[in-house]
């Protein structure tokens, strides 16, 4: 079972993902929570990785997946917190060019005043 938190700044919605390992097990349900949220008409989101130290390929897409429906609504999706692991997966896979980082929630909500 996934352990996801939102709340809510104005039009930003915002995940964090409260867990440690980020897996395939997981990410069936993380994309149906990311759909729905989108579908309620949400097109900004960020999503907090901060308490995330491993996190596999197909979360990932899942990511990816939400990145590209969120863009497609003139929106963006945004990432916060990087534990060394998951930081590395990132770097391997070059997602830190496609995604917008942050050190911070605050930041990252701060970065969407300009949409």
């Amino acid at each position: 079972m996934m352990n996801l938190l939102e709340e809510k700044f104005d039009d930003v919605f915002v995940i964090t993902v409260a867990m440690k390992r980020a897996t395939i097990s997981e990410s069936e349900e993380f994309k149906s929570k990311i759909t729905q949220i989108i579908e309620r008409g949400f097109s900004k989101i960020v999503i907090d990785l901060s308490q995330v130290e491993f996190i596999d390929s197909s979360f990932l897409g899942v990511l990816v997946t939400a990145l590209k429906r969120v863009v497609a609504e003139k929106g963006d999706l945004k990432l916060v917190g990087f534990q060394p692991a998951v930081r590395s997966m990132f770097e391997l896979t070059r997602m830190f060019r496609v995604f917008d980082t942050f050190e911070r929630v605050d930041q990252s909500v701060a970065s969407f005043s300009d949409y």
